[in-house]
């Protein structure tokens, strides 16, 4: 194929809140785009989150249509689609390829029963590195091991286990292949060598997923398969344009960013908040938790994670933001345009309202028992300062998490790239180039996650010789902000002084609520 100029790149993202067919061209702007909102979840039970695959095809091949039917020049300009999609999402087929059950959602809660597949050697390891509950709480969480001792019948059945990016794949294709850089999840998976392990590995004892049930690997960058004729019909995509391989949406969004060099991260804003890093060697942040295949083949991505990230600001607007609901349904806008104005209400550091975000414990960082907290309440303090505290109080948690990172990469982090819901918000930018003290930048889309995978295509397509080059003509920076030094030195104080000690100060409480109430359920 001649190369052309005003060739585009159709990227889909299939997150969890909504379903974007995004057509960039080859600076990485945007041509056209078409987003679909979803429906996350459904919930049979209490902690249970649920979706039927099909759904997710449905809205796909919908908002394809839209985007495709809107101009047919564009159509005729496609050379490549790339998909990238929410993680940790997990689906099973039969042998017909057709769903044997609604696929479990990342953010689903069901727990299984502790199994004692690992050996006595191992579990003697994990305790002595104080990683047993971490490792445990990782089997009891994993949806195979759910789906084998709860229903049998439907685990006999399946001949195909699949995360969404592999099921949409298979719709797109009709070949059961996946990339990568999406294998994020309860797997059997070899992080360090990036493929499916042997019998005899950890995470093959942990997670005991036959490999003749998973999908054939390929680095991003290559080409999956082609579109089928049958997809064609349903989605609008020309028949035969190459699928490539990407990444998933974080892994995918850290590209779209920009961030490709060790020394440089992105944050993400999202309803998990994490910050993230590329490196070109394996290093586990915290023992036995590895580092995620990156976007960029033979990379990984570092992360801290926290799991209720900017889903803070949800809970916020349900349980304090009536008033700037309403009046963001007057005006058009949303609530959360609203909320930056509670920001400017109150001064750096909410007058000492500090906050925990752990609305969710974590697995190792910072515990299973682990509660959220605001300690400093005094008569002074509104709900502006609650608002506050929490973008704070999430700005904190990544920032030890990022020092986590340095720590054991060795390597200084100069400058940061933020993304997600919160990097609209000029507000919270500002107030994270504080907190963190360095350099923040925002890209020049929002649309990070599609950009990430486009440019995978585009490399794939030898439009560019690898990614760096790549980030360097797609990749550009919209807004920077600089750190305030009187600020920073108020947050500062309050990071190391306060937020800092606050866990450690409020462990054993928690272990006792724990204890008494019975939440979170004790491993």
């Amino acid at each position: 194929m001649q190369k052309k100029k005003t060739d585009l790149i159709l990227s889909i993202d299939a997150g969890t809140q909504s379903v974007r067919a995004v057509l960039f061209n080859l600076k990485g702007n945007i041509v056209d785009i078409v987003k679909t909102k979803i429906k996350a979840f459904f919930s049979n039970k209490p902690g249970w989150a649920e979706q039927n695959p099909e759904y997710f095809w449905e809205k796909l091949s919908e908002t394809s249509q839209k985007l495709l039917s809107k101009n047919l020049e564009y159509k005729e300009r496609i050379v490549a689609v790339t998909l990238t999609t929410q993680r940790g999402t997990v689906i099973n087929l039969d042998k017909f390829g057709k769903p044997l059950r609604p696929a479990i959602i990342w953010l689903d809660q069901r727990q299984a029963k502790k199994t004692n597949k690992l050996s006595r050697l191992d579990m003697l390891i994990l305790r002595i590195v104080n990683m047993k509950e971490s490792v445990i709480h990782a089997v009891k969480n994993a949806e195979c091991n759910w789906i084998m001792q709860n229903q049998k019948e439907i685990w006999k059945k399946t001949d195909k286990y699949l995360f969404l990016s592999g099921y949409l794949t298979y719709k797109l294709t009709g070949k059961f292949k996946d990339s990568i850089g999406n294998i994020v999840g309860y797997m059997p998976f070899d992080y360090k060598k990036k493929e499916w392990t042997s019998k005899t590995h950890r995470n093959y004892k942990m997670f005991p997923v036959e490999q003749s049930m998973l999908p054939e690997l390929v680095k991003p960058s290559e080409i999956l398969a082609h579109i089928s004729t049958e997809a064609s019909k349903e989605t609008g995509i020309p028949v035969g344009l190459p699928l490539f391989a990407a990444a998933s949406d974080k892994a995918s969004e850290v590209l779209g960013s920009g961030v490709i060099e060790d020394n440089v991260a992105c944050l993400s804003y999202g309803t998990t908040a994490t910050v993230q890093t590329t490196m070109k060697k394996y290093k586990e942040i915290i023992r036995f938790f590895p580092p995620y295949p990156s976007a960029v083949p033979n990379y990984f991505n570092t992360e801290i994670m926290i799991y209720r990230g900017f889903w803070m600001v949800d809970w916020f607007k349900k349980q304090c933001g009536h008033l700037e609901t309403i009046q963001a349904k007057e005006q058009g806008k949303n609530p959360e345009e609203l909320f930056d104005k509670l920001i400017d209400e109150v001064p750096p550091g909410s007058m000492g309202l500090t906050l925990q975000p752990y609305w969710s414990p974590g697995v190792k960082i910072p515990g299973t028992e682990a509660k959220g907290a605001i300690i400093g309440f005094g008569d002074v303090h509104t709900r502006a300062h609650i608002y506050r505290s929490i973008i704070e109080g999430l700005a904190y948690s990544l920032k030890d998490g990022l020092q986590r990172t340095e720590k054991r990469t060795k390597v200084k982090i100069k400058k940061l790239l933020i993304s997600g819901g919160g990097s609209q918000n000029k507000n919270v930018l500002q107030l994270t180039s504080d907190i963190f003290n360095i350099p923040v930048e925002k890209p020049h889309t929002h649309e990070t996650s599609a950009l990430g995978a486009a440019i995978s295509a585009a490399v794939g397509m030898k439009y560019y010789p690898d990614y760096k080059t790549a980030v360097k003509f797609m990749c550009r920076v919209s807004e920077t902000y600089t750190p305030n030094q009187e600020v920073s030195k108020i947050y500062n104080n309050l990071y190391n002084k306060i937020y800092k000690r606050m866990y450690k100060k409020l462990q054993p409480l928690y272990h006792e609520i724990r204890n008494i109430t019975g939440y979170p359920e004790k491993i």
